[in-house]
């Protein structure tokens, strides 16, 4: 029993894990913010020459090197999660949760690699790129990005606030934040600029109820144990 018992503590989700999804959260939001200000959006965008300015060029630079390392913090995050859930989780409502998180890791990937293109486009000497490869460079990045990636990841939030309402692991006013950040991710986050941040905004409050929760309840788990 004592051997089986510390099996069971090793294999336990390390504390500094729960630190995984403000991670992300605050990566995620500084890729987005960088995308926004990197490619330019209105007259600069139709023409082109905003993305002369190096600073631009820079911006989407940064971005797109912390992209890779937001999707691995989510994935960290997903695991937190789940850990907190337990194994009380519903099958079907956890596939969805599952899911639609490796979809968003993939989707924001690709429109990392949208925004790569755009800026493979952009001449050597800072000169404007052609038009058409704008255009379409452009379009495919915040497509990819605000809509579908955004619209995985209404699916995520709304199955984990679905879980957490019918299991009680979740308060009440979380999980309404969560359906109200669903509805937002879903019919606003495609048509209003920088909607998308409430995506970690969201994932950035429940990281900090996850840490402060788990802080509440190892005590007495330990003296169980």
């Amino acid at each position: 029993m004592q051997e089986k018992g510390r099996r069971q503590q090793a294999l336990e989700t390390p504390r500094a894990a729960g630190l995984a999804g403000v991670v992300f959260a605050l990566l995620l939001a500084a890729a987005i913010v960088l995308v926004r200000l990197g490619i330019p959006e209105g007259a600069d965008a139709v023409t082109a020459q905003g993305f002369t300015d190096s600073g631009r060029r820079n911006a989407l630079r940064t971005a797109l090197a912390l992209v890779p390392f937001a999707g691995i913090f989510f994935l960290w995050f997903v695991g937190v999660v789940r850990a907190h859930v337990g194994d009380a989780e519903d099958k079907f409502l956890a596939t969805v949760f599952l899911g639609s998180g490796l979809v968003f890791t993939a989707t924001m990937s690709g429109a990392a690699a949208a925004a790569g293109a755009v800026l493979a486009v952009g001449h050597p000497t800072g000169a404007a790129p052609d038009l058409p490869a704008w255009d379409f460079g452009r379009h495919l990045a915040y497509t990819l990005m605000t809509g579908y990636a955004m619209r995985m990841a209404a699916v995520f939030v709304c199955s984990m606030s679905v879980i957490g309402h019918r299991l009680g692991v979740l308060p009440r006013w979380l999980s309404v934040l969560g359906f109200l950040t669903t509805l937002t991710l879903l019919f606003v986050s495609s048509s209003v600029p920088w909607a998308e941040l409430v995506f970690p905004a969201w994932s950035l409050v429940l990281s900090v109820h996850i840490l402060t929760a788990s802080r509440r309840t190892r005590p007495p788990t330990a003296a169980s144990t």
